[in-house]
């Protein structure tokens, strides 16, 4: 897996890829020893903000990547805690414009279904599917929502992806969820175990890459 000299692209095999992450606390020592991602801030409007720069630096200078991989933590119900699922279809929970007589989830005037599915290209991790929004989920929050993980970025990463013609993939860690958050801690207590995990996940997707 070799750095690209832009700084933000590693190579496997002839494939090159972007990993795009939130923030910091979820760059932990393991993933630090493999990749060099965008860190985008949190939500779904950073992250369009921070892919999009990122991508139109890489066209202008003629290395644009092979692949996106949006990879982070996720809240879930349905998910084992502190496990990482590589991201089978993603929703944008936010937007709705039903009163205007678009479908809920839909962007009006855009072209892209209510649920968008991804390949997984992992054969040995786990799938399920991930809602983007811009706010955090807990509770009884969850009931209303109709996939497995929630997010706050994902969405985002597909939409700068799609402009420029790129594919994405993602892969996120169950960091909460079972019981109510209370305060920071409740979301990065687990983010040691689950950047291991991550780690292992990256591994296996070069491998299959490759």
């Amino acid at each position: 897996m070799n750095p690209d000299p832009i700084g933000t692209l590693a190579t496997f095999g002839d494939i090159r890829i972007l990993f795009v992450m939130a923030c910091e606390p979820e760059y932990g020592p393991a993933l630090r020893a493999r990749i060099r991602p965008v860190m985008t801030g949190v939500g779904p409007i950073e992250a369009a903000i921070e892919t999009t720069r990122a991508l139109q630096v890489l066209a202008d200078a003629g290395t644009p990547p092979d692949l996106v991989c949006s990879l982070g933590s996720a809240g879930s119900r349905k998910c084992r805690l502190g496990d990482v699922y590589q991201v089978a279809s993603i929703a944008w929970r936010d937007i709705d414009a039903s009163p205007l007589g678009f479908a809920r989830g839909t962007t009006p005037f855009v072209d892209h279904p209510v649920v968008v599915p991804l390949r997984t290209p992992i054969p040995d991790v786990p799938t399920a599917s991930l809602s983007t929004g811009a706010n955090v989920v807990t509770g009884d929050h969850y009931a209303a929502i109709d996939a497995d993980m929630v997010d706050m970025e994902s969405f985002a990463v597909w939409r700068a992806c799609q402009r420029f013609g790129v594919e994405m993939v993602g892969l996120r860690g169950i960091s909460d969820g079972p019981g109510e958050l209370a305060g920071l801690e409740s979301w990065t207590e687990l983010l040691g175990h689950i950047d291991v995990k991550l780690a292992e996940a990256v591994d296996a997707l070069a491998r299959a890459l490759r």
